[in-house]
């Protein structure tokens, strides 16, 4: 017995492929194979498997735990939630790993699989070594058992131990991810006037796409915000695991800008500690967290890389641009946006500021939002070096710790090739509009000099 797997869908973070054309039951149990006799030469013997909202997600649950169990592991199913209440059945329960079957904040026909084993996210050569474990049939045999356990109602029990925060009147989208029956249970234990959106699960997202990073997936919850003159509103994508918010104006507060206000009560408790945030973040966020007294890193982008750097530094809170929020303190140091929305609320108590001030208070920049540029998957890690060969020669000062982060006077510009997408992903912040369109004109020239159109791609 062996299997191969389409090559698209073995990622830098997790694997994740469009259901029915390159990712099917049959990887789904190769894949529990595969990982199943890693994680038993690792001397693991129970994994909790959980899942999220989507149509094809029950499916793929089985197939998967068909593997596992094949292997000889215990499968502890924790059924149908956000990935963070995976991560935390993971880091609770007397398993040595978890795998979610989610597709993140993907369209409706994707799926896929983050996975943890001994307390580490299983990604990059790892990922591609389960590929080749599977093509080869390096697989062991067993009989593990299956038991079903509820952790949400301690799940949601825990993301409110020890909350301090005041009452204010919040709108929540959940854009009918599986995040949402935590959410309803979630609001009922916290003060204030909470109005809630599409709780209910359905993996075809008939409202909106289910990625709050998208300002335009944000439109109703800034209605509703507006509508009722809400404090602030708080967006989930398909898994729960990125947060989206916007003020009581309907000012997005994006990723960076939420690490900068969680930020400042981490560094009251624990003084001169290390902020991890990815190299998309904007340059003001590193300048507050070492106003703050705290020391800024700026690390690569991706969840699975965020979170060996912060063991690796003991960093408290992490956080990126695509709205991963990472805490350790008070927490197990996974990212988890139902957390971070809970902490944000306790953030603006104790800085005696609403969450409107506390934008208003940041440092006047213009930047554009994160542009995708189509680039054939073969290309895109080419072309970055090709940027930095020109770069190289003609002096500029370049930070090349995941792409190319380039200093100007103008302010900063990024361009780095995307783990999940076959896109060159782009970004650049000034202190105004001209220099601004300064740096864009330099990434479009860096662009067509490698001969990619400079037309953002529609994903």
């Amino acid at each position: 017995m062996s299997h191969e797997f389409h090559a698209s869908i073995l990622r830098e973070y997790d694997v994740r492929g469009v259901v029915g054309k390159t990712l099917h039951a049959a990887d789904a149990r190769a894949l529990g194979r595969s990982y199943g006799a890693l994680a038993i030469l690792e001397g693991a013997r129970k994994i909790a498997v959980g899942r999220d909202g989507r149509t094809h997600s029950p499916e793929l649950e089985t197939a998967l735990v068909d593997g596992l169990t094949a292997s000889g592991l215990d499968v502890v199913r924790i059924g149908m939630g956000p990935s963070p209440m995976l991560y935390y059945a993971t880091a609770t329960l007397s398993v040595d790993g978890g795998i979610q079957v989610t597709g993140s904040h993907n369209p409706a026909d994707y799926n896929g699989f983050k996975m943890l084993l001994n307390g580490r996210s299983v990604f990059g050569a790892e990922i591609q070594a389960l590929g080749r474990r599977a093509k080869a049939g390096d697989w062991v045999k067993g009989e593990g058992s299956v038991t079903d356990t509820n952790v949400e109602d301690a799940y949601v029990d825990r993301l409110v131990e020890g909350f301090d925060g005041g009452a204010y009147r919040i709108g929540w989208d959940a854009g009918n991810g599986a995040g949402g029956p935590v959410l309803e249970k979630l609001v009922k234990k916290l003060p204030g006037e909470h109005h809630l959106l599409y709780t209910e699960v359905d993996g075809t997202f008939p409202h909106h796409h289910p990625d709050p990073t998208v300002e335009a997936n944000l439109a109703d919850l800034k209605k509703l915000v507006a509508d009722k003159g809400l404090d602030f509103g708080i967006a989930f994508d398909g898994d729960a695991d990125r947060i989206g918010a916007v003020d009581g104006r309907g000012r997005v507060i994006w990723g960076d800008q939420l690490v900068m206000i969680l930020a400042e009560p981490v560094l009251k408790a624990l003084p001169g500690s290390t902020i991890i945030a990815d190299v998309k973040a904007s340059q003001t966020l590193f300048d507050r967290i070492a106003d703050l007294g705290g020391k800024p890193l700026m690390w690569k982008t991706g969840h699975s890389l965020i979170k060996a750097k912060m063991k690796e530094t003991g960093a408290p809170l992490a956080g990126e641009m695509s709205g991963h929020i990472f805490f350790k303190h008070e927490w197990y140091g996974f990212d988890d946006a139902l957390y971070a929305a809970v902490r944000l609320i306790g953030a603006a108590t104790s800085l005696g500021k609403s969450v409107t001030q506390l934008r208003s208070d940041m440092p006047p920049s213009v930047a554009t939002p994160e542009l995708r540029f189509q680039v054939d998957d073969t290309r895109k890690f080419a072309v970055i070096e090709e940027v930095a060969a020109r770069l190289a020669a003609d002096g500029a000062t370049v930070d090349s710790t995941d792409g190319v982060r380039v200093q100007t006077p103008d302010g900063w510009w990024l361009l780095r090739a995307s783990n999940t997408q076959d896109v060159l992903v782009a970004r650049a912040e000034s202190s105004d509009q001209a220099g601004l369109g300064r740096l864009m004109a330099t990434i479009n020239g860096q662009l067509e000099a490698s001969g990619i159109e400079a037309v953002e791609a529609t994903h």
